[in-house]
């Protein structure tokens, strides 16, 4: 059976530019995300500094612009200073978030380092939950002045002349969990935020701040925690952050796909809450969103439990994904394209090894996860104006979801490339679904490509010897009179690219 849904585009239903910062990522101390991961200096790919040159090659693929770090829950009990000068008087650490030995042969100036050579800006987390304004303004200081005063003058004892200018700094992370090192009351994450926001941007008034909001959409507090944080951090910080995990525990497909339903629901509720601090406040300041965690996350949960406690790099949240997972991963960048009038900053968490779309052997090889595939082709394509399109399409209801649209989208329009892009999902699992798409402000445009991520199984999966997700071209989708005749294999991502006179 083939079902049918309609959307209608136009150049003129804007949502906003797309900041290139939400195809953002994140590498945490944590695991091999480090260590085997972007740094192994024993490996046959490995540079000067001790980089695997194989992983930095995937990462300049995925065309990263901003990598959230060092953490993440392990941030709240890290002593930053630890991480620099030389690499043989730095101390080893227990990280107590993961249970993990810490060599520290990897800190600030190295990631600064690999951040570059991958072509990223830092994002750069600070320690709220043992430390506070002292050790920020500090690591302000070390990376960012130029010169003449001691943080500034250590880094350039370090082998670091110029200034990192890490303009990206989040004040803290998920303070308000109790798995978290030092976790904090609303009213006490909120003063603390506001005095070192103050602080770090005396030392450097340039910089861009991010207020943690809740740990996610399920927290008891959310979203009383945003309004109480707001009400001292709305006037010194940038954006305030958002994390959501999704997994498929209990093997309910249709119910998983949903998933993006409460996604959207959240980014509304937490724009809701800004929009009230800032009319209570009388705020001419518009609070963004840095979605800066965002992920599957489950397959590992059980294995993690197994690791030996207090060792180095052990192999934790290694999520082997699955072509379903694939398939949420790409709604769940539609969703923030749909929202990239607030949203100017997202993470996917994270980026190698650890719930990462690539995955290493330590001394060995490497490969791309099914996730690679659509954060890869969004990343790449979805550069331009997002675009607001009409849909009507066919709906079901799953166990925790009522009206779940079949067809899920995104709309990019690149003027500047003459280019208009559909990220387009089929969340039915066993029909076709065509989709007539009204593109007639779009005169002259012409199917270039329908890239098509399918497979009979939702739970395949890709590995170093076998990949078995992977994209590939259709031909059954074309463009006559004004209208895109879209044909979307069921369970399936798409990406339809179409340009200007290439017929």
């Amino acid at each position: 059976m083939t079902y049918k849904a309609k959307m209608i585009i136009d150049k003129s239903y804007k949502i906003s530019e797309v900041n290139p910062r939400i195809y953002g990522s994140f590498i945490e101390q944590l695991g091999r995300a480090v260590y085997g991961g972007i740094y192994e200096p024993t490996h046959t790919s490995a540079d000067e500094d001790g980089f695997r040159q194989d992983v930095m090659e995937l990462v300049k693929e995925l065309n990263v612009p901003i990598i959230r770090y060092p953490g993440g829950n392990m941030v709240s009990a890290y002593n930053w200073e630890d991480g620099v000068g030389p690499k043989e008087s730095r101390p080893k650490r227990l990280d107590l978030a993961w249970g993990s030995l810490e060599t520290n042969q990897v800190g600030t100036n190295e990631f600064a380092t690999w951040a570059k050579k991958v072509e990223a800006e830092v994002m750069m987390a600070v320690n709220l939950g043992t430390r506070g304004i002292d050790a920020a303004r500090n690591l302000v200081e070390y990376c960012n002045h130029p010169g003449g005063t001691y943080w500034s003058d250590l880094r350039k004892e370090h082998g670091f002349h110029e200034p990192h200018q890490i303009k990206v700094w989040c004040l803290g992370n998920e303070m308000d969990g109790p798995w978290q090192i030092g976790m904090k009351t609303a009213y006490e994450y909120g003063r603390l935020a506001a005095e070192t926001a103050k602080a770090m941007k005396l030392v450097d008034p340039t910089i861009e701040l991010v207020s943690c909001g809740s740990s996610g959409s399920g927290m008891a507090t959310f979203p009383e925690w945003e309004a109480q944080t707001l009400e001292h951090t709305y006037e010194y910080a940038d954006y305030i952050s958002l994390h959501q995990y999704y997994g498929n525990r209990d093997g309910d497909t249709a119910n998983y796909l949903a998933n993006t339903l409460d996604m959207d629901n959240f980014i509304k509720t937490v724009i809701a809450t800004c929009d009230y601090m800032k009319a209570k406040k009388r705020s001419k300041k518009t609070m963004q969103l840095s979605f800066d965690e965002w992920n599957v996350w489950f397959h590992s949960n059980e294995q993690d439990k197994e690791v030996e406690p207090w060792s180095v790099a052990p192999p934790l949240l290694e999520d082997i994904y699955t072509f379903e997972d694939a398939i949420l991963v790409g709604s769940m960048l539609n969703t923030l394209l749909k929202h990239s009038d607030r949203v100017k900053m997202a993470c996917m968490a994270q980026l190698v090894n650890v719930i990462a779309p690539i995955m290493t052997e330590t001394g060995g090889g490497i490969w791309k996860q099914t996730i690679f595939y659509p954060y890869y082709y969004t990343s790449v394509y979805g550069r331009g104006t997002a675009l607001h399109s009409i849909v009507d399409s066919p709906k079901y209801d799953s166990k925790d979801f009522t009206d779940v649209p079949y067809l899920d989208q995104s709309v990019v329009f690149n003027e500047e490339k003459e280019e208009l892009v559909i990220f387009a999902v089929n969340r039915n699992l066993d029909d076709t679904l065509l989709v007539d798409v009204d593109i007639r402000s779009f005169e002259g445009y012409d199917l270039v490509e329908h890239v098509v991520l399918e497979n009979d199984d939702p739970k395949a999966i890709n590995t170093i010897h076998s990949e078995q997700v992977k994209p590939h071209n259709r031909r059954d989708s074309s463009v006559e009179n004004g209208t895109l005749t879209a044909v979307l294999p069921k369970l399936s991502w798409n990406m339809l690219r179409l340009k200007k006179g290439e017929k």
